[in-house]
C-alpha cells in the first residue's frame, strides 16, 4: 500500500505541475487511497509543493537529461522523493525503495533505475547540492515571488517567506450563540485537544495541532468553524446592524457569510453571491450545518443582475478574488500556479467588481473591501484608483490594533505563529 501513496502523491503534484489546483486534485487521489493512508498522503502532497522550488532546482542538477514535458508524474514522483529524504521521519532506505517501486504503479517502469539513481545521488551530495541554489530556490519560493516580498515588504520578507513554508495554524471560530469561548476551549481539554484564545477576535481558539474536524466536538452541530484569525475580522468590520440587508458579493466557501450571520441574527436579509454554481453549493452547506440561512445568488459580482437592484443594500462585503499571496502556507500550489503577470489582471478585475457593486449600495451604506493577497496593487492601488473614479466613495478607515496601516486600509500580513496576510479597507457612501 505504501507504494501506492507515493503513486497517488505523484499523480497529485504532477498535475499541478501541469497546471491544475491542489484543491481539486487532491481529493480524487484521496478516495483512491486506504483511510490509515490518508494522512500521509496529504503530508507528501503538501510538503513538497510547499518546498517544491528548491526540491526542482535541486533534481534539475540531479538529472542527466530533463524529463519528457509528459512526464510530470514522473516528475512529481522524484520531488516527493526528494522531500522524504529531508523533511520526513521515514529511514532514507524506505523512502527510496517506496519511491522507486511507485515507478510500476505509474507503470513506467523504465524510470525504475534513475528515479533510484537520482535519490541515491542525492544521499550522497546533498551537502555539495544545497550551497549551489541562488536565494529563491533556497527559499522555496519562484524567483518572482520571493523578489517581490523582498521588494514590497523588505522589514518583514524573512517572516512572510518562512510563514509560507510551514504548515498553517488550525484556528477555529466558536459560534456564541451556541457555545461560549470558554466553554469550548474546556469541551477540547476534555477530548485532549489542547487550544489558546486567539489574539485578535473574540470568537477565536487556536490549536495546539491540527485535527480532522471530524474531532471536533460539536462541529456537526454548529458550534464551531474552521477560520483563520485574520478573516474573522471581516463580519465585526462591516458591523453589520439589525434589520439591515447585506450582500456577501464573493461569498464561497461561506466562511464569512456565516459569521456575518453569527454577530447579527437579526438581519432583514442576507444575500450570498458567487460566480461559480460549484462553490456556492460549498455555502449552501456551511449555512445548513450551523442553521442559518441566507439568499443564494449564483451571479457576477462586476456585473450583478436582477434580483439585485441600486441601492437596495445596507452594508456589501467584497472578498475579492486575488492572487492569494498572503495564503501560500495553505495553498501551497499558488507558488507552482501562479505567474508574475497574474498580479495586474487581478487588480483589473478587483477594480471591475468594485464598480459593479457599488451602485448596489444605500447612501449612508458601508461596503468592506478585503483580499488574501498582500501585493500593494491588489489592495491599496485598487482602493486608491476606485475613490479617485467613484465620487460619491469615502474612506472609513477603522482605528484598529491590528495589521500595517497603509493609505486606505490595514494590511495583516503572514507570520509564522500568526495569521494568514489579508487586506481590509471599509468605504462609505455619503447619506
Amino acid at each position: 500500500m505504501s507504494r501506492d501513496v507515493r503513486a497517488a502523491a505523484a499523480v497529485v503534484i504532477g498535475a499541478v505541475l501541469g497546471g491544475r489546483s491542489l484543491d481539486r486534485v487532491l481529493p480524487q487521489q484521496l478516495d483512491r487511497v486506504a483511510p490509515t493512508d490518508r494522512g500521509l498522503l496529504q503530508q507528501l502532497c503538501y510538503g513538497t509543493l510547499r518546498e517544491g522550488p528548491r526540491l526542482q532546482a535541486l533534481l534539475r542538477r540531479l538529472l542527466d537529461k530533463p524529463l519528457r514535458e509528459k512526464d510530470t508524474d514522473l516528475q512529481g514522483l522524484l520531488l516527493c522523493g526528494l522531500y522524504q529524504l529531508d523533511h520526513t521521519r521515514i529511514p532514507d532506505h524506505a523512502a527510496v525503495a517506496a519511491t522507486v517501486d511507485a515507478t510500476g504503479v505509474l507503470k513506467k517502469h523504465w524510470a525504475r533505475g534513475m528515479a533510484n539513481a537520482v535519490l541515491r545521488r542525492y544521499l550522497r551530495e546533498r551537502e555539495l547540492l544545497l550551497p549551489l541554489l541562488d536565494a529563491a530556490a533556497a527559499a522555496s519560493h519562484p524567483a518572482w515571488l520571493f523578489d517581490r516580498i523582498a521588494a514590497q515588504w523588505p522589514r518583514h520578507a524573512a517572516a512572510i517567506i518562512e510563514a509560507n513554508n510551514q504548515p498553517p495554524l488550525m484556528t477555529l471560530r466558536v459560534n456564541r450563540h451556541k457555545v461560549s469561548r470558554d466553554a469550548y476551549r474546556d469541551k477540547l481539554a476534555r477530548q485532549g485537544l489542547e487550544a489558546r484564545a486567539g489574539h485578535l477576535g473574540p470568537d477565536s481558539l487556536v490549536l495546539a495541532r491540527p485535527v480532522d474536524v471530524r474531532e471536533l466536538p460539536g462541529f456537526d452541530a454548529g458550534e464551531v468553524s474552521v477560520q483563520d484569525e485574520a478573516a474573522q475580522l471581516a463580519a465585526p468590520l462591516l458591523a453589520a446592524g439589525r434589520g439591515e440587508r447585506v450582500l456577501d458579493a464573493c461569498a464561497a466557501p461561506g466562511g464569512k457569510t456565516c459569521h456575518i450571520l453569527e454577530l447579527q441574527p437579526q438581519l432583514a436579509e442576507l444575500v450570498a453571491m458567487d460566480v461559480d454554481g460549484a462553490r456556492l453549493q460549498k455555502v449552501a452547506e456551511n449555512l445548513q450545518r450551523l442553521g442559518l440561512q441566507a439568499t443564494l445568488v449564483n451571479g457576477d459580482a462586476a456585473d450583478p443582475q436582477s434580483p439585485l437592484t441600486p441601492s437596495s443594500f445596507d452594508r456589501i462585503l467584497l472578498d475579492a478574488p486575488c492572487s492569494g499571496s498572503g495564503v501560500i502556507r495553505r495553498h501551497p500550489d499558488i507558488k507552482w500556479l501562479r505567474r508574475e503577470s497574474d498580479v495586474d489582471q487581478f487588480a483589473t478585475l478587483q477594480g471591475r467588481l468594485l464598480d459593479g457593486v457599488w451602485p448596489l449600495l444605500k447612501p449612508g451604506g458601508t461596503l468592506v473591501y478585503a483580499t488574501c493577497s498582500i501585493f500593494p496593487e491588489e489592495n491599496n492601488a485598487v482602493v486608491q484608483d476606485f475613490l479617485a473614479r467613484e465620487r460619491t466613495a469615502e474612506l472609513d478607515n477603522p482605528e484598529v490594533h491590528w495589521g500595517e496601516r497603509l493609505d486606505c486600509g490595514r494590511q495583516l500580513l503572514p507570520t509564522p505563529a500568526g495569521t494568514d496576510g489579508l487586506f481590509y479597507a471599509r468605504l462609505r457612501k455619503p447619506g
